[in-house]
This record gives structure tokens, C-alpha cells and sequence, in this order.
């Protein structure tokens, strides 16, 4: 906490010789001696207590999600790429799964959700269930028991986070990017708000928000899009209707130049 800082520097005599973040009495006055039991009072912030700006989520751009894509450089990448895109998994979430949590029928992947623990089932894209069956093709099937994404080299484990993780920075010390796992996750949700076919609540749903204010920061466009727009919208030439001097008739006008 800023204001204890200064007022702790304060008191052994070094520092500023008035605290420049001051705490309220009021914000002191409803604190002290509260009951665990009762809810948070909301209060004034102190003064020079500067607003904290909300961030927006961090989406990949379709031309750079292209890509990141074409730089993985086996079809297991690929599949991880293709289910954190579509199914809106988290990072961890995603490289749970064992080999009887995958249902090829509905083309849903169970997972355990990083807040609740329960077993949901995440629906994700033909083209994530198609190159998952490659890489198993290519690497060997897993049992019912056996974990689903598994390393490349021997010997042959799970695959771990941080080994997911670096196959993202590999990638991006290639391209100049510095995308990480948790914006697959943004660009799921993104494209997700962005489809008129889905509402809100659907998406909240299947990114299993606990409040719908979450979701609704993806409603928010891309910059980059945002210029892109704004630039077709400069160059789009304005189109000035005809005009003709007093005393023509209507009539006599679309008679001869038509409309």
C-alpha cells in the first residue's frame, strides 16, 4: 500500500515530511473495527489516488493469427493451437485432458475448470479434431486413462505448461511477436462476441465467466481493425447527388438523364 509506505518512512524520519497519498479519515473511519461478517463499505478514493485504467483484453489479429499458425512446426502444435482458438480453454486447462475425455462423436473436449474443478465439456472446431488426428496418428493413440498431449522427444511424458509455453516463444522469437497462451484465450472470446449468430450469453457460457460483465470486454473492436476501417472509410469517395438550376421540372429531368 502506497500510503503506508510514505508513512511508514515518515515515521523513521526519512522521506517526504507530509505523506504525498494521504489516506482518508473516512476510508479509516468504516474500516477500523469492521466485521469480517459484513460487506466492504464503498468509499471515496483519498486524494492523488489515481484511477486505475481498465485494460482490454489482448485478441490476435486474423492476418497475424495466419501467422503464428503456419509457424508451428508439427501437427500437435497445430491441434493446441486449433482447441485454445475455438474452445476458449485456458492454458492449463487445455493439457488436462486424457484420452477418454475427448468426444470425437460431438466434437467436445472435457476439461477441468481452472475455478470450480468440475469436469465441463468444451465444443471446439472440425479443424482442432482433425489435426489432433494427425498428431495421434503420427505419435501413437492414448488409452482412456493416458494423457492426450504428450512430449515429442524421449522419454515420453505429459505435455507441461511451460513446455507449451515455450513452443509459443519459439514461434515468436521467429516472427517478432510476443504473444502468450492467455491471448489464444482472448482471440476465442473475441471472435465469439464478435459472431451476431451468439449471443452474450452463450459466449459467457462456453468461457464459463462468472459474471457477464467479464465478457462483455470483448465486445470492445481492435485497434488495429479499428484503423483499418477508418482508413477504408478516408478513401471511399463521396457521392454527391446532381444538381439542377430552379425552374426544371422533376419530370423532365429524369426523362432525360434517367432515375
Amino acid at each position: 500500500m502506497l500510503s503506508a509506505f510514505y508513512s511508514f518512512h515518515l515515521q523513521m524520519g526519512r522521506g517526504p515530511l507530509m505523506n504525498p497519498v494521504p489516506e482518508s479519515a473516512e476510508r479509516r473511519a468504516l474500516l477500523s473495527h469492521r466485521s469480517p461478517l459484513e460487506p466492504t463499505a464503498a468509499v471515496r478514493r483519498a486524494p492523488l489516488r489515481q484511477r486505475v485504467a481498465e485494460r482490454v483484453p489482448r485478441s490476435i489479429p486474423d492476418p497475424l493469427w495466419g501467422e503464428l499458425f503456419t509457424a508451428m512446426g508439427n501437427h500437435r502444435d497445430r491441434a493446441l493451437l486449433a482447441f485454445y482458438v475455438s474452445s476458449g480453454a485456458r492454458a492449463t486447462e487445455l493439457l488436462g485432458p486424457r484420452g477418454g475425455q475427448v468426444d470425437w462423436a460431438a466434437q467436445r473436449i472435457w476439461v477441468t475448470s481452472k475455478g470450480t474443478r468440475t469436469l465441463d465439456p468444451l465444443p471446439a472446431s472440425p479443424d482442432a479434431f482433425r489435426y489432433l488426428s494427425w498428431y495421434l496418428d503420427e505419435h501413437g493413440r492414448v488409452g482412456p486413462d493416458e494423457e492426450v498431449w504428450r512430449t515429442l522427444r524421449r522419454p515420453v511424458r505429459p505435455l507441461s505448461y511451460w513446455a507449451m509455453r515455450r513452443v509459443l516463444q519459439r514461434a515468436d522469437e521467429r516472427l517478432g511477436t510476443n504473444w502468450t497462451l492467455h491471448d489464444l484465450r482472448h482471440t476465442a472470446a473475441a471472435r465469439m462476441a464478435a459472431d451476431p449468430r451468439l449471443t452474450l450469453v452463450e459466449v459467457q457460457t462456453v468461457l464459463r465467466h462468472r459474471h457477464l460483465s467479464t465478457t462483455e470486454l470483448y465486445l470492445q473492436p481492435r485497434t488495429e481493425e479499428l484503423f483499418d476501417k477508418l482508413a477504408e472509410h478516408y478513401a471511399r469517395p463521396t457521392v454527391v447527388p446532381p444538381r439542377f438550376a430552379a425552374g426544371y421540372d422533376d419530370v423532365d429531368v429524369k426523362a432525360v438523364f434517367g432515375g
